[in-house]
Order: structure tokens, then C-alpha cells, then sequence
């Protein structure tokens, strides 16, 4: 690497609306799902959208390769993820 050349970091991108347009309509209900919450469980995002476990499973998933939300390990639980959105 030299001077020339811009830093970057290994955090990618963060994805926009546009990114979530083309997903599935179950991805597109758990981001809005997740934009009126701040955060929620997997499960607190089944309940809150009436989706089985596991669609809610496969949206976050989906969400997540166009690095549109967050996860995090909850620390009243460890056993459980945290997920909130992070949109541009």
C-alpha cells in the first residue's frame, strides 16, 4: 500500500433503501419492521411481523448481505442477537 492510495476499512459500505428494493417482500417487511424498533430479537421481529421464525431468519439474512442492518449480542442474554437497521 502506499501513500498514494486512499485508507479503507474493513467496514463495508452501509446499503441504502435502493439495496432493499430488489429483496424479497418478507425482507422488505423486516426493515420496516426494524425502522419503527429501534431493536429487536429474531423472535420480538416474528412477533411484531406475524412471520414464521424461519422467513424472519432468512430476511435478516438477506438484509444482512446488502449491509443494511446491525446485529449485536444482547447483553441481557448471550444467547440471543440483537438487529437494528443501518441505512444510509
Amino acid at each position: 500500500m502506499s501513500i498514494s492510495e486512499p485508507f479503507q476499512t474493513s467496514e463495508p459500505d452501509r446499503g441504502t433503501w435502493d439495496d432493499v428494493r430488489e429483496l424479497p417482500p418478507s425482507a422488505k417487511l423486516v426493515a420496516k419492521v426494524l425502522e419503527y424498533n429501534e431493536t429487536m430479537t429474531q423472535q420480538q421481529i416474528a412477533e411484531e411481523s406475524l412471520l414464521p421464525a424461519r422467513t424472519v431468519r432468512y430476511a435478516l439474512n438477506r438484509l444482512d448481505e446488502e449491509n443494511v442492518i446491525e446485529s449485536r449480542f444482547s447483553f441481557s442474554d448471550a444467547r440471543k442477537r440483537l438487529y437494528s437497521l443501518e441505512i444510509e
